[in-house]
């Protein structure tokens, strides 16, 4: 395995995907192991998480690294004016892996391109969240028993939701068919359109949630991101736009399975979490696996 950062899901090719999957596999077989003993990760998150950094730090913990950083920026020296050029350089030296959350689309190719050891994307802006997605394929994988042909649903903020713009990067390996169902003033950016047409991914847009997805293999619901909006009237008036219950899931594929990189908000009704078709919880603790697969590999580690 190549010693190098993920700031996006197209810096893994297809091959590398698929090993990822399988290393993470491994390590659900298997998740508490040493092989990290005598590194240092760093945790820099410049905005708010909670299953992204716990994971990232869990993960490096169950696998012997120590973890140093910070979850919350107002305790770090960029509230006095720190560049984050600066702030990289620094942390480089005393961690093996730098795993940087920004509210800057583009700051985590910047991190990586001056930083001398390896930065983990862990979601820049409304740009990419590529080990969301490695997590995302990972379950996908396991419920479905394959990646390739699959009827995928992308519901709800298409426009600013990060992880749907890297899941349609990754899953162009794979011969998907998208629905794309969105507001019109969320739905998903052109850019995102022209790469399936380049990529011959055949997609649909509606703007209608209920009986439409009755042919669905994954749902994959997203909520409406109230840090991304400039004008809070705009985003009280679309943000419930679409809410999941359990009775609309009564004609669906026994095989459909739900997906949401959460928090959820109010687009998943609680009576949808008996239904053996949520998968979303289930989907959060995937990313245990896949992120110690992650850390290993930008160590230079098999597994």
């Amino acid at each position: 395995m190549s010693y190098r950062s993920l700031v996006s899901i197209s810096d893994y090719n297809k091959d590398e995907i698929l090993q990822i999957l399988d290393s993470a596999s491994n390590f659900e077989a298997n998740p508490n192991q040493t092989i990290l003993s005598g590194k240092i990760v760093a945790t820099l998150f410049f905005e708010p998480s909670t299953r992204t950094r716990l994971s990232f730090e869990t993960a490096a913990n169950r696998l012997g690294a120590r973890v140093i950083g910070f979850s919350d920026a107002a305790t770090s020296s960029s509230t006095k004016g720190e560049t984050l050029h600066d702030t990289i350089q620094m942390v480089a030296n005393y961690a093996d892996v730098i795993v940087m959350r920004h509210y800057l689309e583009g700051a985590a190719r910047y991190a990586a391109e001056v930083s001398r050891v390896p930065i983990v994307n862990a979601g820049d802006g409304a740009n990419q969240h590529p080990s969301q997605t490695l997590l995302d394929l990972y379950s996908i994988r396991k419920t479905q028993g394959k990646l390739d042909n699959l009827n995928i649903y992308l519901v709800g903020d298409l426009k600013y939701g990060r992880t749907v713009h890297s899941l349609i990067m990754a899953m162009s390996h794979f011969s998907p068919t998208f629905h794309f169902i969105a507001p019109k003033e969320l739905q998903m950016p052109e850019e995102y359109k022209i790469f399936c047409r380049k990529n011959n991914i055949t997609f649909t847009e509606s703007a209608e949630l209920e009986g439409c997805f009755d042919d669905a293999d994954i749902l994959y619901i997203t909520r409406v991101q109230k840090e991304r909006f400039l004008d809070l009237i705009e985003y009280e008036r679309i943000k419930d736009v679409y809410t999941l219950r359990k009775s609309m899931l009564a004609n669906t594929k026994d095989n459909l399975r739900i997906l949401h990189p959460l928090p959820r908000v109010g687009e998943i009704h609680p009576d949808v979490d008996s239904s053996e078709k949520a998968y979303y919880f289930q989907q959060a603790q995937n990313g245990l696996y896949i992120r110690q697969a992650i850390l290993a590999k930008c160590v230079g580690i098999e597994n």
